[in-house]
């Protein structure tokens, strides 16, 4: 199933997640896929920490080797995210009265999806959570040699 197909998919699911262009957001993350790479999870809303703002639509795919965000500009270019294992750090989850936010901090920064429906937190939460328990198990962390 393609980018697309997922995000309407949950799109349709969880309709008060704010996000459109959906189309063109999902050819970034998926030009950036790797043969060898399958997707897990995919899921959209506002890459920011406003919940007024809702002009920087993204879509986050989870795949068997990272965590992709891609978000198509409106003229020209675009823009991608790549989350390795070794920089995932932590996930928080926050929940308001219409929208929630999905927070995933890595070791550079902190990455904020808003305006995601809030029924669709504990799903988000479940996909990520065991998929970076799962990625982290495969590549350990480096030993220091000091």
């Amino acid at each position: 199933m393609s980018i697309l197909q997922n995000v309407k998919r949950f799109k349709k699911k969880y309709p008060l997640t704010v996000a459109w262009r959906l189309k063109a957001n999902a050819k970034v993350v998926e030009m950036h896929l790797n043969p060898d790479e399958e997707v897990k999870y995919v899921f959209t809303g506002q890459k920011n920490n406003k919940f007024y703002d809702f002009f920087s639509t993204g879509i986050v795919a989870i795949t068997n080797k990272r965590i992709l965000i891609g978000r198509k500009r409106v003229v020209f270019g675009y823009m991608l995210d790549s989350v390795m294992p070794y920089m995932y750090n932590d996930l928080n989850i926050r929940a308001g009265l219409i929208w929630g936010k999905v927070v995933i901090d890595t070791i550079k920064e902190e990455i904020i999806f808003s305006n995601v429906d809030k029924a669709a937190l504990n799903e988000i939460e479940t996909n990520i959570s065991e998929s970076m328990i799962a990625l982290k198990k495969k590549y350990p962390k480096e030993e220091k040699n000091e």
